[in-house]
C-alpha cells in the first residue's frame, strides 16, 4: 500500500512540476496601520502597529489552469499565509497552504455580520471555546465552482500537523437560491480522534439574509467529543447596517453553552463600525464577556475595545 501511495504522489509532484504558465503576473499589496486597544478590565490602553503585504504570481496554463502563489509578510512572522492555488471556471479550485491554512470550519466559525471584528474578538479569553476546526499548516482545500447557488468546500490536514491522534477532514455547503435574492444558508461539520478511543466531531449551521442595506445572520454550532458532559454548543447572532456606502455599524451576540453543568453560559455581545475614504479605513469595536470560559469569578467578567487606523496600498 505505501508504494501505491508513494507512487501517487510521484505522479502528482511530477504533474505540478510540468505546470508551464503563460502570461505570469506579479503583484505587491498591503496595508499598514495602527491600533489603540484594551483586551479586559484590567489590561492598560496601548498602541500597536499593523501592517501586513502580500506578494503574489499567477498566470494561466496552456491547458486552461489558472495558477497563482501568494505569502504574507506581517508584524508577528516573516512568511505567514503561504500558499499556491490551481484551478478553473469548471473544476474549481484546489489549495495548498504550507502556513496558515482555513479549513471550512475554521472559515465558517462565525459567518454573523459585523462592520469590524466578531463580538468574542479582543477580550482575553473569550475566544477559546468557540467551536472552529483545526486550521493551520500544510492544509489542503478544495472550493467547487457556484452551479444553480450551491458551492462546496472540502479540506484535510494530517495527523503531523493536527497534534491530534488521526487526521482532520471537513466539509461544508452553501446554498443562495436564485428565487430569494441576498439569503445564503449553510452546513458545515468535521471530525478527528482525539485519542485512540475518543473522537470529536464538530459542526455548524447558519442563515444570511441581505436586503437593502441591512445584514442579519444567525448560526447554530456544536462540537461533541463523545459525552454529554464534553459537548458543547453555540449561537451566534449578528445585524449590521451600511448607513452610507462608506459607513457601517453593527451590533451582535455570541453564547456558548456548555455539556458540563457545574459551567456558566460563557455569553458575549458587541457593537462594532467601520468607516472607509479611499484607501483609508477607521474601523472599531467595544466587546463585553460575562464567565469566560464558563466561570462565575468576577474576574472572568470582561470588557475590551479596539480603535484601528490603516491605509491600504
Amino acid at each position: 500500500m505505501n508504494n501505491f501511495k508513494k507512487i501517487g504522489l510521484s505522479a502528482l509532484a511530477g504533474s505540478l512540476v510540468a505546470f508551464s504558465v503563460n502570461a505570469a503576473e506579479m503583484s505587491v499589496t498591503g496595508s499598514a496601520g495602527v491600533s489603540l486597544s484594551s483586551t479586559d478590565d484590567t489590561t492598560a490602553s496601548a498602541f500597536g502597529q499593523n501592517d501586513s503585504v502580500i506578494i503574489s504570481g499567477s498566470g494561466e496554463t496552456e491547458g486552461g489552469l489558472t495558477v497563482s502563489a501568494s505569502f504574507e509578510l506581517d508584524g508577528t512572522t516573516s512568511m505567514d499565509e503561504r500558499s499556491f492555488k490551481v484551478g478553473s471556471d469548471s473544476i474549481g479550485t484546489f489549495t495548498f497552504s504550507g502556513s496558515g491554512g482555513s479549513s471550512v470550519m475554521g472559515g465558517w466559525d462565525d459567518v454573523t455580520p459585523n462592520a469590524y471584528e466578531e463580538v468574542w474578538d479582543m477580550t482575553l479569553g473569550a475566544d477559546g471555546d468557540r467551536v472552529n476546526g483545526i486550521s493551520g499548516d500544510n492544509l489542503m482545500r478544495w472550493d467547487s465552482p457556484v452551479y444553480s447557488g450551491v458551492k462546496i468546500a472540502v479540506a484535510y490536514q494530517d495527523a503531523a500537523q493536527t497534534g491530534t491522534a488521526s487526521t482532520y477532514t471537513d466539509f461544508g455547503i452553501s446554498y443562495s437560491p436564485e428565487m430569494v435574492s441576498g439569503l445564503t444558508i449553510g452546513y458545515a461539520e468535521g471530525s478527528y480522534d482525539t485519542s485512540a478511543t475518543l473522537s470529536t466531531d464538530e459542526s455548524t449551521m447558519y442563515v444570511k439574509y441581505t436586503v437593502g442595506a441591512l445584514s442579519v445572520g444567525y448560526q447554530e454550532s456544536e462540537e461533541d467529543a463523545g459525552t454529554a458532559a464534553t459537548t458543547d454548543e453555540t449561537k451566534s447572532i449578528g445585524i449590521s447596517y451600511a448607513v452610507t456606502d462608506s459607513f457601517s455599524v453593527s451590533y451582535g451576540t455570541h453564547t456558548v453553552d456548555y455539556g458540563n453543568t457545574t459551567l456558566l453560559d460563557q455569553e458575549s455581545s458587541g457593537f462594532s463600525a467601520s468607516y472607509t475614504m479611499g484607501g483609508m479605513t477607521i474601523g472599531g469595536a467595544v466587546n463585553s464577556t460575562d464567565n469566560i470560559a464558563g466561570s462565575a469569578l468576577a474576574a472572568n467578567d470582561r470588557d475590551s475595545y479596539e480603535l484601528n487606523l490603516s491605509f491600504a496600498f
